[in-house]
């Protein structure tokens, strides 16, 4: 098993130098899990910020040979969970395909103080994929 933790050059950089946005964890079938650390995004409401976050996630897929429709979970961190419809429907905008599993949180504050949501997630993408990062900071772990 190989794993490389990335900041892909092709996708918005993180917006703090201490943490990666990708692990990728090679499989013996040449298929990968991406791990996608949690995103988020500017904007002056929900919606905007979610746009945001899943224009993000699917940069860092691209990256890596993915898209969208490999997520196989999703975890969404949320400031006020009685905008979760909100946020679902710009979600429903991104993932059309059979939903992922999921898990939404409240929390009373994230990362940065205007962030109102940040998105995790995990995507299974198929043997024969590229990996198209040209990253950098790439560096294998073991």
């Amino acid at each position: 098993m190989k794993v490389t933790i990335d900041n892909p050059a092709s996708a918005p950089q993180p917006l703090s130098p201490y943490y990666s946005q990708v692990a990728r964890v090679e499989q013996a079938d040449g298929s990968a899990l991406l791990f996608v650390s949690g995103q988020i995004a500017e904007g002056e409401t929900l919606a905007e910020q979610s746009r945001g976050v899943f224009e993000t996630i699917d940069a860092l897929l691209k990256a890596h040979g993915g898209t969208l429709a490999d997520i196989i979970n999703i975890r969404t961190y949320l400031t006020d969970i009685d905008r979760l419809q909100e946020y679902g429907a710009v979600r429903r905008e991104f993932l059309t395909g059979t939903p992922p599993t999921s898990m939404t949180f409240e929390v009373p504050k994230l990362f940065r103080p205007q962030a109102r949501i940040e998105v995790e997630v995990v995507a299974a993408v198929r043997p024969g994929s590229q990996d198209s990062r040209g990253s950098r900071g790439s560096r294998p772990a073991d």
